[in-house]
């Protein structure tokens, strides 16, 4: 089981290196096809008056030949980073950054992307949701740490619920668990009965026909949950948390589970979802 092709998502505005060298570490661990991906649009200007629809017409398409300028101008970045390091392609796309991301996720076992202001980016038009990705996708997403230039894999945590979303999570980071140095899973719960701990030690014995040993930890705690998952991350100093991701859409936006949106607004941590 490995990665052989990781979809790299950038945004148009900002530095792209330090994600960039994230996934050429990636693509060179695993021998991997890199995919420089980005996309963004232009909204169309709101006019009332009828004299004023060529206008804005006009002035939208001068913003979409500024992206597209600026999607060419991400490609030369992209290429001059990578710089033969590794087996490339590029995509982009002139379109909704969430559509087109999504439809592109066909071409990757793995997906890495950045959020640096937590679940939402905030401009629709220039960078794709991190959340409405980690849900849409069909992939496994690496969310990298705000900043991040590599993906250590020392110490890993797994957010244990036994759902069909972390259940595909655990399946799809074995990849970067066979390189960890310690992997703990844990469940956090109000009320931990034996079906919490069964399925504790079921996917550490998942993991163990991998040959991948992790220890097991069920923290029971009458606080919030995902408060007390994300303290837990930050008092083992964890490099990696693997979860699955929940959610549904509503009125054309996405409603998060309540530690699938604290993880994602984390931006300290790396964080491989799957949904």
């Amino acid at each position: 089981m490995s990665y052989k092709s990781i979809l790299l998502n950038l945004g148009t505005d900002g530095s792209i290196e330090p994600l960039t060298r994230v996934a050429i570490d990636l693509a060179k661990r695993f021998d991997a096809r890199l995919i420089g991906f980005c996309a963004a649009d232009a909204p169309l200007p709101v006019t009332m008056a009828p004299e004023g629809a060529a206008v804005a017409a006009e002035i939208w398409e001068q913003s979409r030949d500024e992206i597209r300028q600026r999607l060419k101008d991400r490609r030369s970045e992209f290429d001059s980073l990578v710089a033969g390091a590794v087996k490339t392609d590029w995509r982009g796309a002139i379109e909704n950054p969430d559509r087109a991301l999504a439809r592109n996720s066909r071409l990757a076992d793995l997906i890495v992307t950045s959020a640096p202001q937590g679940a939402s980016t905030g401009d629709s038009y220039r960078m794709a949701d991190p959340g409405s990705l980690v849900l849409r996708a069909g992939r496994p997403v690496l969310v990298a740490a705000d900043g991040a230039a590599a993906l250590p894999t020392g110490k890993v945590v797994i957010a244990w619920k036994d759902t069909r979303e972390a259940r595909r999570a655990v399946a799809d980071a074995v990849p970067l668990m066979a390189m960890a140095n310690e992997i703990t899973i844990v469940a956090v719960d109000h009320n931990p009965d034996d079906w919490i701990r069964d399925g504790v030690k079921d996917a550490a014995s998942f993991l163990a026909g991998h040959g991948i040993m992790a220890r097991t930890e069920i923290i029971k705690t009458d606080d919030d949950e995902a408060s007390r998952l994300i303290d837990f991350l930050a008092s083992v100093n964890a490099e990696l948390v693997v979860s699955g991701a929940y959610g549904h859409s509503r009125v054309r936006e996405w409603v998060f589970g309540g530690v699938t949106r604290s993880l994602l607004d984390e931006v300290w941590l790396n964080r491989l979802m799957s949904s």
